[in-house]
């Protein structure tokens, strides 16, 4: 039987550039925060929390109720402290890995998602990449959460967590779908509209 992994799944921030928050905009007659939650969940996630702060309580109305919503206070300082919320919401878990994934990806397919879980161990960090481009989501370990959580900071997430290390594992999911964000509402027509 596959080791539990948790989907962590970062919908906290307001979209100044798209005009509101991402969370909230359907695509394909879904919100993304719903079409996430579901993607994570038909990937195997055993446990899905969603890190919620612009719009909380409409971000809420639209979470299934076996998922958990995990407030961050400071969102507003940017992704870091999301991705600290999350983490320091995860030590209860059983799960050996956690999937950290953004709300703004609509065309990061069940199936990219479940390649990397599939990947999961106590020590694992893995990201998925597009054509040879590292992108999200990535694993996380559990050995590693609260190093993580301890330099998230501001916008920069993980990254400066990742950068330089030599034990990250890209494993391609370009052949599954695109890792292009939506930024702008123009955007929803972008790269991946042809893989709904």
């Amino acid at each position: 039987m596959p080791e539990p992994v948790a989907g962590l799944l970062l919908a906290a921030g307001a979209g100044r550039r798209f005009g509101g928050p991402k969370a909230l905009v359907e695509y394909d007659g879904e919100p993304l925060v719903r079409r996430a939650v579901r993607n994570l969940a038909e990937a195997g996630c055993a446990s899905v929390r969603v890190v919620v702060g612009a719009s909380a309580e409409q971000v809420r109305e639209l979470l299934p109720p076996e998922v958990t919503p995990v407030p961050a206070v400071r969102w507003q300082d940017g992704m870091g402290e999301s991705l600290k919320a999350g983490l320091e919401s995860l030590p209860g878990d059983s799960a050996v890995a956690v999937l950290v994934h953004l709300v703004d990806l609509p065309w990061v397919p069940a199936a990219a998602l479940a390649r990397i879980v599939g990947e999961a161990s106590e020590d694992a960090v893995v990201r998925a990449a597009y054509q040879g481009v590292p992108g999200h989501p990535v694993l996380f370990g559990r050995r590693w959460w609260g190093e993580i959580a301890a330099t998230a900071q501001g916008d920069h997430g993980a990254r400066d967590w990742l950068r330089g290390r030599t034990d990250v594992r890209l494993v391609e999911c370009g052949d599954l779908g695109s890792g292009s964000d939506v930024d702008r509402p123009g955007d929803l027509a972008g790269p991946g509209a042809e893989r709904r």
